[in-house]
């Protein structure tokens, strides 16, 4: 049994086998699929978990419950990882009534092709009476999916937020926040946001007003810890995130096939460093996980791509990185760019592309071409680009 606050219990699930995360994240440190009990007069579910953990989940809310009836199960999203159980608990709890707003309705229909008359539809502000409590429901459309809400219980102040303020990570026998040592979490958070919610900017922003002003003790997210000595600075992360806010550095990633546009990306950050900048991190696009990499163009303004031309085109690992973070509709970031070719120059004007119709950040340095291998000339114009970058960011400090 696994107590938060007043009649508040943990019933979800550790998943330490799955490699990737929505079949595109690597999952290092497993994940877990949160789901709450609230146990006043009426006993109310939030959220369920992925269907292949459902035998451990029910064995997790009967440690709580026993043979008690549940009578609401509250939906604050339909993603299939917290949704994936609603069949098979309405068979184990058929007098169960589901509470949603019109859009979980239809997506339940859809995913499980259940439904009953007895569901509960809410609107926004709308509220359910537990008894000795009352939850109020508070409408997040598009943070991420169209149907996603949050549910509040106020007299307690616990919010439980559905994917907002997650984060990768399994829950390694702590499930709140003062319980263990978070350190591990906090990048975890930034690239769950970064490729998951990232591109949803505004709407996060418009979740956070809703939000504003109300105290909150506990963060109840589907993802990660149980939020409590740490609730201010989640919700700082996701507002200076979803601000499209940075730190000072760089991110310099490169495509190579031989290691000459290797050997450019090196020179470039060299000369960064020299001009002054300390946040600097280096990815073969390659090699790295793309998640990684868009977690760190969300935390630093500067990025500097390079690659090779590969069949009188972009190389395709740069390509598809660019048309990664094209879709983040990021804002307020800087980019420089360089590439290389044997016979046919391509890979530079490509990169340019990207940027001209779809990117749109702000261009700083010369762009670097280099034919077949490094020489003098093309080591100096690396140099030159790698400083540009590091003068336009050290020129903003305050």
């Amino acid at each position: 049994m696994k107590a938060i606050t007043n009649n508040i219990y943990y019933v979800g699930v550790n998943d330490r086998n799955k490699f990737l995360f929505e079949g595109l994240w690597p999952l290092p440190n497993g994940v877990s699929y949160n789901s709450y009990l609230i146990v006043d007069e009426k006993i109310c579910l939030i959220d369920t978990v992925e269907v292949d953990f459902f035998t451990q989940y029910l064995e997790n809310i009967r440690e709580v419950i026993g043979d008690r009836p549940i009578d609401y199960l509250v939906v604050n999203h339909m993603e299939p990882d917290h949704s994936g159980s609603i069949a098979l608990i309405k068979k184990y709890y058929p007098d169960i009534r589901v509470v949603g707003n019109k859009k979980t309705f239809g997506m339940m229909q859809g995913f499980y092709g259940v439904s009953s008359p007895s569901d509960v539809e809410v609107k926004n502000g709308d509220k359910l009476n537990l008894g000795g409590r009352e939850l109020t429901f508070v409408l997040t459309p598009m943070v991420h999916w169209p149907e996603t809400m949050v549910t509040l219980d106020a007299a307690n102040r616990v919010l439980f937020a559905g994917d907002a303020f997650g984060c990768f990570g399994a829950l390694n026998g702590g499930i709140i926040d003062s319980e263990m040592n978070c350190d591990t979490f906090w990048l975890e958070m930034v690239r769950y946001y970064s490729n998951i919610v990232g591109k949803y900017g505004t709407p996060v922003q418009n979740a956070l007003k809703k939000l504003a002003g109300v105290p909150l003790d506990y963060i109840c997210s589907t993802h990660g810890p149980v939020w409590h000595d740490y609730v201010e600075k989640v919700v700082g992360i996701y507002d200076r995130l979803s601000r499209y806010e940075s730190e000072e550095g760089i991110v310099i990633c490169y495509g190579t096939m031989y290691g000459n546009t290797e050997r450019m990306a090196e020179v470039i950050a060299s000369a960064a460093s020299q001009a002054g900048v300390k946040n600097i991190v280096v990815y073969n696009v390659s090699k790295t996980h793309h998640s990684y990499i868009l977690r760190d163009i969300f935390r630093y303004k500067g990025l500097i791509v390079g690659a090779p031309t590969y069949n009188t085109s972009l190389y395709h690992e740069m390509d598809v990185l660019l048309s990664e973070l094209a879709h983040k509709d990021m804002k307020n970031r800087l980019i420089g760019w360089f590439g290389s070719y044997g016979w046919a120059s391509k890979a530079v004007a490509k990169i340019q592309e990207w940027n001209d119709t779809a990117l749109h950040f702000e261009a700083v340095g010369e762009p670097v071409e280099m034919k077949q291998a490094m020489d003098a000339d093309t080591r100096s114009r690396c140099e030159a680009l790698g400083k540009a970058m590091a003068e336009r960011l050290i020129a903003e400090r305050g």
